[in-house]
C-alpha cells in the first residue's frame, strides 16, 4: 500500500527554465525582471495598490509593523487560533496582543466579539482568513472605520480568494501572502505585502530596502540613495521570483485541480457529517473557496488523537494544526485570562488531510474511505 503525504508540492515544469533565464540575466538579488513581472501580475489581475514580494508572509507582517509605527504598549487584535507570524511581527515592536475567539463553526475570528476587546491603545485588528475562507470583513472594516484602526490581512493562505467580489488581501490597508510550499501557488519559501493605501506605499519600498531609498535611485528619481529611515532586507532573490513566475503563469490550472480534490473529499465525507460523526469545513455565502486545505473536526482530542493513529496506520499521514496562541508557553502568562473556547475547540479537533495537486482521486477516496471505515468500528 503505497503512502499518501500530506504535502507535495507542485512543480509546473517551466521553473528552472526561469530559474537559469534570472541567471543569465546577471541581475539575480532583489527585484529583478521576475520580481517586476510577479508585481505586475498581482496589481494587474487584482487590483492592489502596490504589491513588494518578501521573503515570507512572516516578513511581509514584520513590514507591516514597522510601516503602522508600531510602539511598546500599542494593542493588536488577533485570533487565536493561527500561525505564531500573526502576533509575532508585532510583539517584535512591543505590542500586546488581544485574543478574539473564533467563530463556533468558523476558525476564523468571530466579529461580534471585536468591538468589546478595543480601548484607547488599540492601534490594528489583524483578520486571517484560515484555509483561504474569508472572515466577515465588512462588519470588520466598519469598526475599524469607527475606532480608528488599521486592518492588515493575514492572508497567507488566501491567494485567490475573495470576500463577496474583493480579492482576499485587497480589503485592509494591508495584507500579507504566503508562498510556502504548503501553499496553492509556492517558490519554497517566500511571501508579498499589498498595500491598498497610497500613504504606505514610498515607505513601504524603503522599510524593504535595509531603510534606504535605494528603490527610487534605481529609477533615476534622486541621484544618490542613502539611510533615511528603519528597515531590513526583506527582498527575495530573483531566483525565488522566477521560481514563483511559473506557478503564477499556471494559476487557474492549479486552482482548477484544487477545487476538484476539494470538492470530492466534501462530498465523500459529508455523509459523516450529517450522521453528526464529524464537522466538515463551513463556507459562509460571502466567502469564495480556493481550496487551499481540507479539515474535519472531531468530537474530542481523544478521537482525533485515534482517528491520526488510524490514518497513520494505514500509510496515510494527516496532522493537526495551530494550537492556541493565548494558551502557548510564551504569551499565556500574558494573556488576560478570558477563555476562548472556539479557538480551543478547533486547536484540540481539527485535522487537516493530505491535500497537494498530484492528489489522485482514488487516493483521496482511500482517505475517505479510511475514516468511514474509522467510524464505522
Amino acid at each position: 500500500m503505497n503512502f499518501i503525504s500530506f504535502n507535495k508540492p507542485y512543480l509546473t515544469g517551466k521553473e528552472t527554465t526561469y530559474i537559469t533565464e534570472a541567471v543569465l540575466s546577471q541581475k539575480i538579488s532583489g527585484d529583478g525582471i521576475f520580481t517586476k513581472k510577479c508585481h505586475d501580475f498581482f496589481e494587474k489581475r487584482y487590483g492592489f495598490k502596490k504589491v513588494l514580494l518578501t521573503t515570507s508572509c512572516t516578513d511581509a507582517l514584520e513590514m507591516a509593523a514597522i510601516l503602522l509605527d508600531i510602539q511598546p504598549g500599542d494593542e493588536v487584535i488577533a485570533p487565536s487560533y493561527t500561525f505564531v507570524s500573526t502576533v509575532n511581527a508585532f510583539v517584535l515592536r512591543g505590542a500586546k496582543i488581544v485574543f478574539v475567539d473564533s467563530k463556533y463553526n468558523n476558525p476564523n475570528m468571530d466579529e461580534d466579539k471585536i468591538e468589546q476587546l478595543i480601548t484607547t491603545k488599540t492601534k490594528v485588528i489583524v483578520p486571517v482568513h484560515y484555509a483561504g475562507i474569508a472572515c466577515n470583513m465588512d462588519p470588520i472594516v466598519e469598526i475599524a472605520k469607527r475606532h480608528n484602526l488599521i486592518v492588515v490581512e493575514d492572508a497567507a493562505q488566501s491567494i485567490d480568494s475573495y470576500y463577496k467580489d474583493k480579492p482576499l488581501g485587497s480589503i485592509g490597508q494591508l495584507g500579507a501572502f504566503s508562498f510556502h510550499e504548503t501553499k496553492n501557488i509556492i517558490s519554497g519559501e517566500g511571501g508579498m505585502l499589498t498595500i491598498n493605501d497610497d500613504k504606505y506605499c514610498k515607505r513601504a519600498e524603503i522599510i524593504r530596502e535595509k531603510g534606504t531609498n535605494r528603490s527610487a535611485f534605481f529609477r533615476g528619481e534622486i541621484d544618490k540613495y542613502g539611510w533615511v529611515d528603519i528597515g531590513s532586507s526583506f527582498l527575495p532573490s530573483d531566483i525565488i521570483a522566477a521560481f514563483l513566475y511559473a506557478q503564477l503563469e499556471n494559476i487557474d490550472n492549479i486552482q482548477t485541480k484544487r477545487k476538484l480534490i476539494w470538492n470530492q473529499y466534501h462530498a465523500e465525507l459529508s455523509p459523516l457529517e450529517q450522521a453528526d460523526r464529524i464537522s466538515l469545513p463551513n463556507i459562509p455565502t460571502y466567502a469564495s473557496n480556493n481550496a487551499h486545505l481540507y479539515y474535519l473536526v472531531t468530537k474530542t482530542p481523544e478521537e482525533r488523537e485515534k482517528l491520526i493513529a488510524h490514518l497513520r496506520a494505514n500509510n496515510i499521514y494527516a496532522v493537526f494544526h495551530y494550537l492556541s496562541l493565548h494558551k502557548s508557553p510564551y504569551y499565556k502568562d500574558k494573556h488576560d485570562g478570558r477563555e476562548l473556547p472556539n479557538s480551543e475547540k478547533f486547536s484540540d479537533c481539527l485535522i487537516r488531510l493530505p491535500f497537494y495537486y498530484e492528489l489522485q482521486s482514488e487516493e483521496i477516496t482511500r482517505v475517505t474511505q479510511c475514516i468511514a471505515h474509522f467510524y464505522a468500528k
